[in-house]
């Protein structure tokens, strides 16, 4: 029927050493590929408490048990504990995901630095954390990446440049409904955006009566139909707790006829000549705190 990418934020040292061989399990009993996006620098996890103040956020952390997700050391780390260097400690789980034949990319640096602080800071700034990441990725797969997918869907003008400037053919840093390309400045970028189309489940748990053992269940619902989706899961969340809810996942789009496939796949299926070009914007998402790069539906 459709095509499903699944795009996997990997955000935290024990989401890679605990959640990425988690999902490598789940995803190979299903024979289902995915692209993995890796934080690659210091963990400071802890200093996403600082959010607290922000609209939405004390009732997201009620909803999805981020104590229970994430444990108590992660979330110390930045605080309490130094921050942990996750490619330098998770390298070995981070090349397993390549050894299996999934496609891997790059997620960010430092998870919440980005997350919290890109959409404010200029392009030098923007650019020494994308080289940071870049220099790290190499030296722990021995290749460039081939995508980027933005912590926390943050972006601004010059993380995108930069995209165009690696010759990315394809990026999913935002949410939206369909493909396109990035307009920045009144300029048409080359590569391809592929947002995050679907909700998470953090997004939805806790809402209207969903539980993590009928969570899949509302999801499915919302691809019924026959148009391509990109799902956004994390290491530390379906490769932990929400692991059955997951699986009850794959197989459902399995059942419904979907074919389950990577971020690039997904790209070599478009007819590039009929991708749109949108203004960069922001905006917000049901379930998610603060404002993210949100394709206007035009």
């Amino acid at each position: 029927m459709a095509r499903i990418a699944l795009k996997v934020d990997v955000d935290t040292l024990r989401g890679t050493r605990e959640g990425v061989p988690r999902l490598l399990s789940t995803l190979s009993r299903r024979d289902a590929p995915a692209t993995f996006l890796f934080s690659l620098g210091p963990d400071h996890t802890g200093w996403a408490l600082r959010r607290v103040f922000r609209p939405g956020f004390l009732s997201k952390v009620s909803r999805t048990s981020v104590l229970a997700h994430y444990g108590l050391r992660t979330l110390m780390y930045g605080v309490l504990l130094p921050a942990p260097d996750i490619g330098r400690k998770a390298a070995a789980e981070m090349r397993a995901a390549h050894g299996a034949g999934h496609e891997c990319g790059i997620h960010c640096w430092d998870h919440v630095l980005w997350q919290d602080h890109v959409h404010a800071r200029d392009e030098a700034w923007t650019r020494h954390q994308m080289a940071l990441a870049h220099l790290r990725f190499g030296e722990v797969f021995g290749e460039p990446a081939a995508t980027h997918g933005a912590a926390g869907w943050q972006v601004n003008a010059a993380a995108l440049q930069q995209i165009d400037d690696w010759r990315m053919a394809y990026a999913s840093d935002g949410r939206g409904t369909r493909p396109y390309r990035a307009v920045v400045d009144g300029r048409t970028l080359g590569h391809v955006q592929l947002p995050t189309t679907l909700p998470t489940l953090d997004e939805i748990l806790g809402t209207d009566g969903v539980d993590a053992h009928n969570v899949a269940r509302r999801l499915l619902a919302l691809t019924e139909g026959d148009r391509d989706q990109v799902f956004t899961l994390h290491a530390e969340l379906e490769g932990g707790l929400l692991a059955p809810a997951f699986d009850a996942l794959l197989a459902g789009w399995q059942a419904q006829g979907h074919e389950l496939v990577t971020l690039g796949s997904l790209h070599r299926s478009l007819d590039l000549a009929r991708v749109p070009a949108l203004a960069l914007a922001r905006g917000s998402v049901p379930g998610r705190s603060g404002e993210l790069m949100v394709a206007p539906a035009g």
